[in-house]
């Protein structure tokens, strides 16, 4: 097993990069590029990872039980918690996790936008009071419409034409 690793999948919503140490998950990106020297014959992801990812895309009502380090400042960690903590299929408001908080909405889109760890950390599950809202940082474009297709999965929203609605497996690139 490597430490401090890092790989490429392709899962049903295109490709991710996974970051561990040993068996922690340390991150997920969207859209990332190849990494430099990362073969992923030399280094493959733990398989509790890539087996939960699975799972969720067979079955969005997966709940991950992957161990995390989730680098971040102690609001951050609040919001993530939270975020944990809404169950597939339901969404709160960035207003709604907020007032929980005894914060400000843009305070909670802000810890969204840091969180390290999409999907396992269900970010996707927040939206604006009038609309989606953003996704990883961006208001349009491909990583808002992979927040809808992950709706779209949890049964939150119905299909959209923005992305192909076939699930199947993550495979390690």
């Amino acid at each position: 097993m490597c430490h401090d690793a890092q790989c490429l999948i392709e899962t049903p919503i295109g490709r991710l990069g996974l970051h561990w140490r040993g068996d922690v998950l340390t991150g997920i990106e969207l859209d990332p590029l190849p990494a430099d020297g990362q073969s992923p014959s030399e280094c493959e992801p733990p398989q509790a990872i890539t087996r939960q990812l699975d799972a969720y895309f067979q079955a969005p009502e997966t709940r991950f039980e992957l161990p995390l380090e989730l680098a971040g400042t102690a609001f951050q960690q609040r919001v993530w918690a939270l975020l944990r903590a809404i169950p597939a299929g339901q969404t709160r408001t960035y207003g709604e996790i907020a007032r929980e908080l005894g914060s400000a909405a843009r305070a909670v889109g802000q810890a969204c936008r840091a969180n390290p760890c999409p999907i396992v950390v269900p970010c996707h599950r927040v939206v604006g009071q009038r609309g989606l809202g953003g996704f990883a940082g961006d208001l349009s474009g491909r990583r808002l419409a992979i927040k809808r297709r992950l709706l779209e999965h949890e049964g939150i929203l119905r299909y959209s034409t923005l992305v192909d609605s076939t699930l199947g497996p993550t495979t390690v690139l």
